[in-house]
């Protein structure tokens, strides 16, 4: 191909330092060179682009670069620069173009998948227009398309190609900064929508390329949400870091993917899948290929509101796993949990379950197996008390989006949603603020003073003072794992002790500064009663540590009573991006939860590392359904980790005033792989008083790496060697 016959669109590429950029590798990065010194801001972006195009490539394959416009509110535009000479202007949410199409003179050409953007804005552009493929009619293909151009640059640009003669630009305002038209929502840059008209290649090539990107992207800053209007769609979805799949219909079977919804485990051989964390699936049917679909996780990674018409694994050939959460989903088939450490599966239809390790509970499930600990090691509970199904977007009739939240529900079984929609009240989506990365707390903040609840899209957001949250009935959703990072050593979220709040779908990530809580349900002394409307936390997860040396005394302090808990992870990492971002006097932090309110349920808690007590339970009339706990691997001597005289700290905590509460399903274990000669002399602490009660716990140590002395105060054996649980049934 002849570089000199590329040409692009004058004014839309040209940076005002007049640098011209070269196609990205494959990892991403951006090689900046520049065209001249003595180059005028007011270069044409052709002449800039066929000096740069005239110089060596850096790689010899096909190379994509998307270039995303900053400042804009409704659309990303993007230019794919290809060695095959394609050049194609599009954008977000327009459709992807297939494996193969045809331009409006006849000819194919061939479309590369598109990379996603980066989420940080480039100071170099300004806020730029956008450009979109836009259909031109039936018989008429495709064509690009310029859009939301200032009127002094509203002309007609030259699409040139070495095969083709030229053809112009049909300019056609779409968005840019002004709003996006009537029906449509901007999700910001990070959201991206499917739907059933759309060629499955298209499709697949959009799902590959950020899969390629987050398979392995454990600490980087990208954020995805994939969704899918209702319909049936052909397509193999393979769900990476930070990237949640969310259906978009009133029920999981309005969407269909025949293929598979997976979590593999290919990137940390031998197919361990105990890193594989942050990433979801929602509201999906699977038709999968064979009759089995995998979902191969660990902490962090929800199953909720699905549908499988037939089996599902948990891990990945027999590689380790560490999961994991099922809720509100049916499995037609079996549920196969193959070396999963423990599992929680709540208010759920399996056809049937095979596998177990350690602590395997079943809350409100119908076809659990029986309650047989610890052999085979099966907690089961008829019925979910009290519980309320996470918030969730969907799009309703007329296609107009919407905020689903479920209604608060009691003595329960079996998914919501398989005879008709599932009880609750569909928000419209005018009545939520839409945080795209760049928004400030300082915004959000009057959004919710304003009356207005968060729709928090994919994104790492730092904040410089706390999201408060004062007007009861709030609801604050995230998208994507969208990340939240207190700088300064502030508190993320501070919820006021009122009424029915909803928070879900969100990372809570430690800054450098230490934080003394990094979220707070109701201050110190809240004494409401909120049985009848309690405030409800789901997939809200904590991290102290990984990405950057974090720090925080405590995580999550809850205050307010009868608080519902629905799937929690508060981890202190224990390997990170760079090791100074871990380590025992690096990612400091004493507790991951503290309760201090009455009558607070949590389903699915999994706390780790900690370097004091994990858990310090306060309040009266808790409960718990499965726990799972790995104390900290960095302890350096036993004398750096003593509670007074007794050696360490207890995994779960139950403070000696306390007169009620009862806990089922209960795993600790230890790995004190710095100094094998720590022990910590009971994993679980109690007062003895009639209404304490704990059912079915395990202890192991892994590896014999350092020894756990008790189970539960001075009760229960010492861990072994050889990776043996240590089980006890109940207490006292």
């Amino acid at each position: 191909m002849n570089p000199e016959s590329r040409r692009v669109a004058a004014l839309v590429l040209t940076p005002p330092n007049s640098a011209g950029y070269f196609p990205a590798r494959n990892d991403g990065a951006l090689a900046v060179q520049p065209i001249g010194a003595n180059a005028s801001s007011g270069q044409t972006a052709t002449a800039d682009a066929q000096q740069a195009a005239a110089r060596r490539l850096a790689t010899p394959v096909s190379l994509a670069r998307s270039y995303t416009g900053t400042g804009t509110n409704a659309h990303d535009w993007h230019f794919h620069l290809t060695l095959e000479g394609d050049d194609e202007a599009t954008t977000r949410p327009s459709r992807f173009a297939p494996a193969e199409d045809k331009d409006i003179s006849g000819n194919r050409w061939t479309a590369v998948p598109q990379r996603a953007p980066s989420t940080a804005p480039d100071p170099q552009w300004p806020a730029h227009p956008t450009a979109q493929v836009v259909d031109l009619g039936s018989g008429c293909g495709r064509e690009p398309r310029l859009a939301g151009l200032a009127a002094d640059r509203a002309e007609p640009q030259e699409h040139g190609r070495p095969d083709l003669t030229g053809r112009s630009f049909t300019l056609a305002s779409v968005g840019g900064t002004t709003s996006p038209p009537p029906g449509q929502v901007d999700l910001g840059p990070n959201v991206v929508v499917f739907d059933p008209s759309m060629p499955s290649a298209s499709i697949q090539r959009k799902l590959d390329a950020i899969f390629a990107e987050q398979e392995k992207n454990q600490f980087g800053g990208q954020r995805y949400a994939v969704l899918f209007k209702p319909g049936t769609y052909f397509n193999d979805v393979n769900v990476g870091f930070y990237t949640q799949i969310l259906g978009l219909g009133s029920t999981p079977d309005a969407v269909t993917i025949n293929g598979a919804v997976h979590v593999e485990a290919d990137w940390f051989p031998p197919n361990n899948a105990t890193q594989n964390f942050w990433r979801g699936a929602e509201n999906l049917s699977v038709n999968p290929v064979g009759g089995a679909d995998q979902w191969a996780v660990s902490q962090a990674s929800p199953y909720r509101r699905m549908h499988v018409r037939g089996d599902l694994r948990l891990d990945d050939g027999g590689g380790w796993s560490s999961g994991g959460w099922i809720s509100d989903t049916k499995i037609d088939g079996q549920v196969r949990s193959g070396s999963q450490q423990q599992w929680i599966s709540r208010d759920s239809q399996f056809g049937s379950w095979t596998g177990s390790t350690w602590n395997m509970v079943f809350v409100g499930v119908e076809g659990a197996p029986a309650g047989t600990f610890p052999d085979p090691p099966y907690t089961t509970i008829g019925q979910t008390p009290v519980v309320r199904e996470k918030p969730c977007l969907q799009v309703d009739e007329s296609g107009d989006y919407r905020v689903f939240v479920p209604a608060l529900r009691s003595n329960t079984s079996g998914v919501t949603w398989e005879h008709d929609s599932a009880p609750g009240a569909a928000l419209p989506i005018d009545q939520f603020f839409i945080a795209k990365p760049g928004a400030t707390a300082d915004q959000m903040n009057a959004a919710l003073t304003a009356g207005k609840n968060l729709l928090i899209t994919p994104g790492v957001y730092h904040l410089d003072q706390p999201l408060h949250v004062t007007r009861p009935d709030t609801v604050v959703v995230g998208l994507g794992i969208a990340t939240l990072v207190p700088d300064g050593g502030i508190t993320a979220i501070d919820v006021d002790d009122v009424d029915g709040v909803k928070v879900a779908g969100l990372l809570i990530d430690a800054g450098t500064t230490s934080s003394a809580m990094l979220m707070q349900v109701g201050a110190p002394g809240s004494s409401a009663d909120h049985s009848a409307n309690p405030t409800s936390l789901h997939d809200v997860f904590f991290r102290v540590g990984g990405a950057a040396a974090g720090k925080a005394r405590t995580s999550l302090v809850v205050n307010s009573n009868d608080v519902i808990g629905d799937h929690l992870w508060l981890w202190r990492a224990d390997h990170a991006a760079d090791d100074s971002h871990v380590g025992w006097s690096s990612n400091t932090a004493d507790t991951g939860l503290v309760v201090n309110g009455n009558d607070v349920t949590v389903y699915g808690l999994f706390v780790e590392h900690f370097q004091k007590a994990q858990v310090a339970w306060n309040g009266n009339g808790g409960r718990t359904y499965f726990f799972q706990n790995e104390m900290p691997y960095d302890v350096p001597d036993q004398a750096a980790w003593m509670n007074g005289e007794i050696a360490g700290y207890a995994a779960y905590q139950v403070a000696p005033e306390v007169t009620s509460h009862q806990a089922w399903g209960l795993g600790s274990y230890c790995f004190f792989s710095t100094n094998p000669s720590v022990a910590c002399s009971h994993a679980f602490e109690a007062p003895t008083a009639p209404n304490v009660r704990f059912h079915d716990m395990v202890t192991v140590s892994l590896n014999h790496q350092g020894t756990i002395t008790r189970v539960i105060n001075d009760v229960g054996e010492t861990t072994p060697a050889g990776t043996k649980p240590v089980n006890l049934v109940r207490y006292p």
